[in-house]
């Protein structure tokens, strides 16, 4: 099944990944394909070379393309990236051949609003984190859907997409979940529990149609929003509203891969 468009490699720029990106795109076009370094409407697939942070770089970049992704993983643990440097010929063979499928993961959106009104949105493929100034704790009044759930009192808190729970979540005592389930998982960052403030102590999961609300105790403290590692500051923050989002990332994925065996693979 020979493709019609074009192919846009994205690298991290390390020595590796250059080498590894000329190696690729040398391939590439042997088999009949036009290899570019820039993306355009005519692209048919983005190849990242790099790592898991390459990887959420190149969806930023290119402003969370629809066409799909795959990557090649010269970076260290590689959990979005599918091939091995070892590997291209089989993908370029079944790339051509179209034995592959699409993984469509969802995304996080949070809107922040001040109190003139003013919105802001950021989106994440991993995570949204809320948290205050750096080494000062955090006090948020929580709601789920409208409904008052918790005060919240720590360093912050992570909302996660299932793509993203292996991510940052993870490290933060979150669950791993299987990346076809829709939801948010609601995960504290160091929480205090006292009697002026009783904050969950594990993560809780949202299903997808349900959203979360935040509301700083006090507008005139920083708060930052983070997705997937950006950081934005803000004062005057009157609230924000974290949800999944319409836009989702697309995943080239082929017929060797298995979430769970390389969840085994990566961690144990």
């Amino acid at each position: 099944m020979k493709k019609t468009g074009s192919i846009n490699i994205f690298t991290n720029h390390t020595e590796i990944s250059e080498k590894t990106r000329a190696h690729l795109a040398g391939k590439l076009t042997d088999a009949g394909y036009k290899v570019t370094d820039s993306f355009s409407h005519e692209t048919e697939l983005i190849i990242c070379v790099g790592g898991d942070g390459t990887f959420l770089e190149a969806v930023h970049t290119l402003d969370f393309p629809q066409c799909p992704i795959i990557g090649v993983n010269t970076g260290h643990l590689g959990f979005f990236q599918e091939i091995s440097p070892e590997s291209m010929d089989s993908f370029i063979s079944d790339y051509g051949k179209g034995e592959y499928s699409i993984q469509t993961l969802n995304t996080v959106l949070a809107t922040v609003t001040d109190r003139h009104g003013r919105q802001s949105r950021h989106l994440g493929l991993n995570e949204i984190v809320i948290k205050g100034r750096h080494s000062y704790s955090v006090h948020l009044y929580i709601s789920i859907d409208g409904v008052p759930i918790e005060k919240f009192s720590g360093d912050g808190i992570l909302v996660a997409t299932s793509a993203g729970s292996t991510a940052y979540n993870y490290s933060l005592g979150g669950s791993i979940a299987d990346p076809r389930l829709k939801l948010l998982q609601v995960t504290p960052m160091a929480p205090m529990n006292t009697t002026a403030y009783r904050s969950f102590t594990s993560s809780i999961l949202l299903p997808a149609d349900l959203s979360l609300g935040v509301v700083p105790e006090h507008q005139e403290n920083c708060i930052f929003i983070t997705n997937d590692g950006i950081e934005t500051g803000y004062t005057d923050v009157k609230d924000i509203k974290v949800e999944v989002s319409d836009t989702s990332v697309r995943l080239l994925r082929f017929k060797n891969y298995d979430f769970w065996n390389k969840v085994k693979t990566k961690f144990l």
